[in-house]
């Protein structure tokens, strides 16, 4: 366990313990991270916003999954936003930084002043897993309600974790005097521990028959401290949520000290994405060298661009698709019965 005045914050997500409550959670800061994913779009303000937000969501809650290998958050809208999507890639190893990236699509034309999150429109929010190679991906899906993103997040954990889960997210551009600007995130997510270990493949998505609330779950002692804590994290502000003045230990003191809270090792998180030209060849595998003539360029090549990066990758045709008559290198490949392909 690490001592409670020893950690640097930007890009860490803390996470804590209230031994009094028997509630666990996170508290995340995101600022060269979140300054690395928009600064290679050029995002309207409240585009940026919901980008932000739904990166420092995917940051805390990736933690909390015993993750091997990727959380995906979508949201899908019938809005000017249409698209949303961030990636948390677990450490590789023991003390290594986990790696998020993010990424959003948009009607430039129909954005307006409205609230951010309205201009979703009607939609889903999606959670979804995926352990690697040789286990099988999971996915909840649950409507666009509660008026922000952290609401239908909440709502995922209610409907399909069965686990009461607080989370209250703040972003904003910071402008130092003299400096370039940048965005900043910060967050708490706050959630009860469960009776006993629970597998999130094992769960069936989001619950039919209405929405499920925290006081469906919780009852006596349990539901008292776990109100107790949401009055308490009610009084937070949000310079103190994004920082950089008030350090997350001193903000859990603030909040909760008659909580007994306890910290643990933080991790770090930095910008990374997982494109390469072999994984785009691999999603290009699938189509038949008709249709790879369709996507091909003047110049004879068919290029393609990372969403989450703005990587640019350019391929010779006769190496793509499942009809591919050269490697990745132009060398000739073989045809199923030994003979190399024409």
């Amino acid at each position: 366990m690490s001592t409670i005045n020893q950690i640097a914050w930007d890009d860490t997500v803390l996470p804590f313990q209230l031994d009094r409550s028997n509630i666990r959670g996170r508290i995340a800061r995101l600022d060269g991270v979140l300054d690395q994913i928009l600064s290679r779009h050029d995002y309207p303000a409240a585009v940026s916003a919901m980008v932000a937000e739904l990166a420092l969501l995917a940051a805390l809650i990736g933690p909390t999954m015993k993750l091997r290998w990727k959380l995906s958050l979508q949201v899908r809208g019938s809005g000017a936003i249409r698209t949303l999507a961030a990636d948390y890639y677990a450490p590789e190893t023991e003390g290594a930084p986990a790696r998020l990236r993010a990424w959003a699509s948009f009607d430039q034309e129909r954005l307006d002043d409205r609230d951010p999150f309205e201009q979703i429109g009607e939609g889903y929010f999606a959670i979804l897993i995926d352990q690697g190679e040789g286990s099988l991906p999971y996915q909840g899906i649950t409507p666009l309600t509660g008026g922000s993103l952290s609401a239908c997040a909440q709502t995922y954990f209610a409907q399909s974790e069965q686990l009461p889960t607080r989370f209250e997210l703040a972003n904003g551009f910071s402008r130092m005097s003299g400096q370039a600007g940048h965005w900043r995130a910060g967050g708490v997510m706050l959630q009860t521990l469960p009776a006993q270990p629970m597998d999130a493949s094992e769960n069936g998505g989001s619950g039919e028959g209405g929405l499920i609330e925290a006081a469906d779950i919780l009852q006596g002692a349990e539901s008292e401290d776990w109100n107790r804590a949401n009055i308490l994290l009610d009084t937070v502000e949000t310079l103190e949520l994004i920082g950089p003045t008030v350090g997350p230990t001193d903000l859990l003191l603030r909040l909760f000290h008659e909580e007994t809270p306890r910290v643990f090792d933080p991790q770090r998180v930095e910008f990374g994405c997982s494109c390469t030209a072999d994984r785009v060849r691999g999603t290009l595998a699938i189509y038949s060298a008709k249709d790879i003539a369709h996507m091909t360029t003047e110049q004879g090549i068919v290029t393609a661009d990372c969403q989450f990066c703005g990587a640019h990758y350019e391929f010779d045709p006769a190496s793509l698709g499942f009809e591919a008559t050269v490697d990745a290198d132009g060398k000739p490949l073989e045809s199923s019965d030994g003979k190399v392909a024409e």
